[in-house]
């Protein structure tokens, strides 16, 4: 078995950008800032923002959480959209009133889109790239290779389709309509999943030697568990994502990368506006 650790690659990319974050601060005069507009009430989704909070500060990136009631929360974003000093914004899913949801994304400024869930996104999403830097850190060569998708949600399958579909990969994305996923599954050599379903993908799914990215985040029992059986585990012949340190800690990380080059671009601004 080869584990796709994440959380060691998470560590170089955060290096380089202390670099870059230490140079806009100082070069520039320019403080990243990413302002993060959440409305749940939910434990798991309190300590994803809080792991973002601590990231933002081990790389020197300002993180501010605003908690908008249901009436205020388009106003909000809007106000954060005209404020010059955050760079990033991003809607903290799922809001307390789901049906808002759509709105929420799509009123976020595209330049400040980090999340890349809006109409026109300028960002590609974190845990699609996350996904994508991972596979390219343990050099998974994905040309010529049988890929399939398990999921189509906005956050992980919808995009990482588009992104590999756009990089030329042969890709196959399946969903809930999906009548035989057992059958599709065994003819993919690279299998990414993100359904939330807990212990959807079973041992006999999967064909030999496959790569197996878990990208599923569930809460049972008071754990966030993915969407691999435990069976999947015991298999010696797969290329697999730990139960933690895989996709999580490159989400961060790719988060920020978003923010950073959104910060970046304001201080390309300054820049031509001191010639």
């Amino acid at each position: 078995m080869k584990i796709l650790d994440g959380l060691e690659l998470a560590g170089y990319i955060k290096e380089r950008q202390l670099k870059q974050v230490r140079a806009l601060r100082l070069s520039w005069r320019v403080i990243p800032r990413l302002a993060i507009v959440y409305t749940g009430n939910n434990p798991v989704i309190d300590t994803y923002i809080r792991l973002k909070k601590i990231y933002g500060q081990d790389i020197t990136v300002e993180v501010d959480v605003y908690n908008p009631s249901d009436s205020e929360l388009i106003s909000q974003i809007e106000t954060l959209n005209r404020d010059d000093n955050v760079h990033g914004i991003i809607i903290q899913l799922p809001l307390a009133d789901q049906s808002q949801t759509a709105a929420a994304v799509n009123v976020v400024a595209p330049e400040k889109d980090v999340d890349g869930l809006g109409l026109q996104p300028m960002f590609i999403p974190a845990t699609a790239m996350a996904i994508d830097w991972l596979l390219a850190g343990y050099n998974i060569e994905l040309r010529d290779k049988k890929i399939a998708i398990v999921g189509n949600g906005r956050l992980v399958g919808a995009p990482l389709n588009k992104l590999w579909l756009s990089a030329g990969f042969d890709v196959s994305v399946y969903d809930s309509k999906t009548i035989d996923l057992a059958g599709e599954l065994k003819n993919a050599e690279v299998i990414v999943t993100a359904t939330g379903i807990p212990g959807l993908i079973t041992d006999y799914m999967i064909k030999y030697g496959a790569t197996v990215v878990d990208a599923g985040t569930a809460a049972e029992h008071g754990k966030i568990v993915g969407d691999l059986n435990a069976d999947v585990r015991e298999r010696q012949d797969l290329t697999i994502t730990p139960i933690k340190g895989g996709v999580g800690p490159l989400t961060v990380t790719a988060l920020f990368d978003n923010v950073i080059n959104s910060a970046r671009r304001v201080a390309n601004i300054k820049g031509q506006q001191d010639i």
